[in-house]
């Protein structure tokens, strides 16, 4: 009997987490075509093959589903891998020159880009209506970008040294301001630089800032 049960178990989880992933790819998909505001729970149900129900069980309400599609987006291939132990965070801190450093902080920026960028833009401009789950998710996302930038300017400071007459604190404003995603989307899509091209900007433009021209 406990054999049986056994497998049963990892059935209802299989099974559970195909779910999920169905949920979370129709999520993405709607919020894409649709916009945050546009998307019902009820949509994401149909397209997901589940009933609301299971929405709520396995995710909980749009918003939630939000974060979660965020979150996978973000991920990609590396997840459930924490953010400090992933390939692209790991060659930033093993660059062994500050503009090497930067550069490969562009690399993390262009990719990060490519997977995020169609959401993050429909997520801030909907944001900028008053939704208050949009807002707070919008300032979330904002609060975690710039411990980001902390962090690496932090580093580099540390490890490299930043140029005459720039501190720290003004080193991670700087990367705060250039890896926006309003800039990235106006220059690769608005300005069509296309990623490969911003990615070489990104870097020169944040080493030259932080410790002075090549």
């Amino acid at each position: 009997m406990p054999q049986p049960r056994r497998y049963s178990m990892s059935l209802r989880e299989e099974q559970t987490a195909a779910a999920r992933r169905r949920i979370l790819e129709a999520a993405g998909r709607l919020f894409a075509e649709q916009g945050y505001l546009g998307t019902k729970i009820g949509g994401v149900a149909s397209a997901a093959e589940v009933s609301v129900q299971t929405i709520y069980n396995l995710v909980g309400g749009k918003a939630e589903l939000l974060k979660a599609v965020y979150d996978v987006t973000l991920a990609g291939d590396d997840d459930p891998v924490p953010m400090s132990e992933r390939p692209l965070v790991r060659a930033v801190l093993a660059a062994t020159t500050g503009r090497a450093c930067l550069e490969r902080y562009a690399v993390m920026g262009r990719v990060l880009g490519e997977r995020l960028q169609p959401l993050l833009s429909m997520l801030l401009a909907q944001a900028a209506t008053g939704d208050p789950d949009l807002r707070e998710f919008a300032a979330t996302i904002e609060n975690e970008r710039n411990a980001g930038t902390r962090s690496v300017a932090a580093h580099v400071a540390e490890r490299f040294g930043l140029r005459a007459g720039l501190d720290e604190t003004a080193a991670a404003d700087v990367l705060w301001a250039l890896t926006s995603p309003d800039l990235a989307d106006r220059l690769v899509n608005q300005r069509e630089w296309g990623w490969e091209r911003y990615e070489r900007w990104l870097g020169t433009a944040m080493a030259d800032a932080l410790l002075g021209p090549a």
